[in-house]
């Protein structure tokens, strides 16, 4: 960019004095515009003793030349042409100083910006190549799994183990359907149904059959089945079929839980947690 630029030499006059010489130029003008209204004024002077009928034609060349003196005095300096060419390189030289530091501002800031622009463009490299490798490591990790999916049946080794796992959920249910059954026995020996107060309430009832109880088994049941189905919501709402005394049967010996808030409902303890 310097090499644009004019070279300054001693021979050039320095700002101060170009600035000296404006105002001399200006102070000149000036003076010069000065002396041209003082005789203005005295040719109207005159004209006017020697006859009154261009005492107007006069009064307006006054006015015209003040409306130029007030422009010329509103003029800047910059509207003046010099011919001196010192003063000229001087001005031009320091125009051309503002247009490098305004050209090298400039070229920082778009420095900084390709800097900053290349810096992101790096990491954007970077993250690409680690998603590739984590592509990479993806693809060849389902490969190496449908390789061993499509493998599995011909292993011996693992059709045993699908094999004793399937003979383990075997024995399982067999054994829960035995505990089932235990338990079922076990509650229609020790805990029968009260048929004599349900014929009884029959009997007394003349308008409507009485709601037929069920048994203890079938309370745990329904139980078990709300608790395992909707976990969330685990509570039943106890309703005329359930026997009282197995009601409170089942909440005295913390099998069951009533509700906090509604007495009516009740759930079965959560003794898998």
């Amino acid at each position: 960019m310097d090499e644009y630029l004019p070279e300054i030499t001693n021979d050039c006059v320095c700002p101060e004095d170009a600035k000296e010489e404006i105002l001399n130029e200006c102070e000149s003008i000036w003076k010069h515009i000065e002396e041209c209204q003082s005789k203005l004024m005295l040719l109207g002077t005159e004209t006017l003793l020697q006859s009154d009928a261009k005492l107007s034609l006069l009064m307006m060349r006054v006015k015209a030349l003040t409306a130029e003196h007030n422009q010329w005095q509103k003029s800047s300096p910059e509207e003046v042409i010099f011919t001196n060419p010192d003063v000229l390189l001087t001005l031009g030289q320091e125009e051309l100083q503002k247009v490098k530091s305004d050209l090298e501002m400039l070229l920082l800031t778009v420095q900084s910006k390709n800097k900053k622009l290349e810096e992101d463009l790096k990491r954007e490299q970077q993250w690409h190549e680690e998603q590739e490798q984590v592509l990479d490591a993806l693809n060849g990790f389902e490969e190496e799994t449908t390789t061993q999916v499509q493998q599995l049946p011909q292993n011996s080794l693992h059709t045993g183990a699908f094999q004793d796992v399937k003979k383990k959920m075997l024995k399982l249910r067999v054994y829960k359907e035995e505990l089932l059954n235990a338990l079922g026995k076990f509650l229609e020996e020790h805990f029968p149904l009260p048929e004599k107060g349900r014929s009884a309430e029959k009997k007394n009832s003349s308008e409507e059959p009485a709601v037929e109880l069920i048994t203890l088994n079938e309370i745990l049941e329904i139980l078990i089945n709300k608790l395992m189905t909707t976990p969330h919501e685990p509570y039943v709402t106890i309703n005329d079929s359930f026997w009282p005394p197995y009601i409170e049967l089942l909440l005295r010996y913390g099998i069951a839980l009533r509700h906090p808030a509604d007495p009516n409902r009740m759930r079965l303890e959560a003794f898998h947690m």
